[in-house]
């Protein structure tokens, strides 16, 4: 696990800088009294509901293209070190994460709470505070998963398609099929 954290640092810290500038926005909205919560929590109740099935829409389709990738993968020349499988089994790790909790915030969000008269008033500020949070949070992993995709679709190119030595080439297999097609020869 650390290794995985060393490897993607600047994918995570993508991600980490995304959820944190989401947060420091909405802390610096200041303190809001339950009414006044009630009120946002109906006022952005739709644009959050939009956030999360975006997010469930692109999750659901970088899985999809995952597979694509895997397909480009062993059809390629080049042998691939594990290491590349691991990093894409990785990004599919991260984005079924998204995927599902998109999906429950986007079912939660659709309850119709704020028309409810049993919720007391001061409950509001809470779920005001919980949503934003949540929606940052989503927001933040969705950056983390598309630098994650970006940094396995570069090494791609840079090896099926221009080509270049990488570190992801792993050197012992190409040396054993050479050393099989000898044999064979």
């Amino acid at each position: 696990m650390n290794d995985f954290f060393t490897t993607n640092k600047r994918s995570i810290f993508g991600g980490l800088l995304t959820f944190l500038f989401l947060l420091i926005g909405i802390f610096l909205l200041g303190n809001v009294s339950g009414y006044k919560a009630k009120e946002l929590i109906e006022a952005s109740l739709s644009g959050v509901n939009m956030l999360c099935n975006t997010i469930v829409l692109g999750s659901a389709t970088i899985l999809t293209l995952l597979l694509t990738l895997l397909g480009i993968s062993t059809s390629s020349k080049s042998t691939l070190k594990k290491a590349h499988y691991i990093q894409v089994s990785n990004i599919a790790k991260i984005d079924t994460v998204l995927f599902i909790t998109a999906l429950v915030l986007f079912q939660m969000f659709n309850i119709p709470i704020t028309e409810s008269e049993e919720v007391p008033t001061s409950w509001f500020k809470y779920l005001y505070w919980i949503t934003l949070f949540f929606s940052s949070l989503i927001s933040g992993m969705m950056v983390t998963v598309v630098l994650l995709l970006y940094s396995t679709v570069t090494n791609i190119i840079s090896i099926v398609g221009l080509g270049k030595d990488h570190y992801l080439i792993s050197e012992e297999e190409i040396e054993e099929k050479e050393e099989e097609e000898k044999e064979k020869n």
